[in-house]
Order: C-alpha cells, then sequence, then structure tokens
C-alpha cells in the first residue's frame, strides 16, 4: 500500500538587517520588501519558529506492474 503523507508546518523566519536612518515607515517597508525580491534578505534568514499546523495522508492506488524479466 502506498500512502501520500502531507505535512503543513507555519515556518517563522528572522532577519537582522541595517536600513538606513531617516526613512519613513513607508520607505522602511519599501527597503526591506526590495532586500527580500532581490534575494539579499533570504541568506540573513534564519529559522526561528516552525508551528505544526496539520497532518494528512491518503490511500494511493498501485497498479499491478506486468513487466516481465
Amino acid at each position: 500500500m502506498r500512502i501520500i503523507v502531507t505535512v503543513v508546518e507555519k515556518i517563522t523566519s528572522e532577519a537582522h538587517i541595517d536600513i538606513p536612518d531617516g526613512l519613513n515607515k513607508s520607505a522602511i517597508k519599501q527597503h526591506i520588501v526590495d532586500r527580500y525580491n532581490t534575494g539579499e534578505m533570504l541568506t540573513d534568514m534564519n529559522i526561528f519558529q516552525v508551528d505544526f499546523e496539520s497532518i494528512s495522508a491518503r490511500i494511493v492506488k498501485e497498479h499491478s506492474s506486468t513487466k516481465s524479466a
């Protein structure tokens, strides 16, 4: 019997980054989004917390093989 198991987890990552002084709230958000979108922030991300959300299993019917040796 073959079963497909799906596990859903919520992963919270944390990055400590430096941003220029004097930016308003909107500019700070844009700076963070830009760093993330360009991939610059991905290397700074560390897994901070993993929360289990759900697990499910689905039985897959196997087809018998008619291969000859």
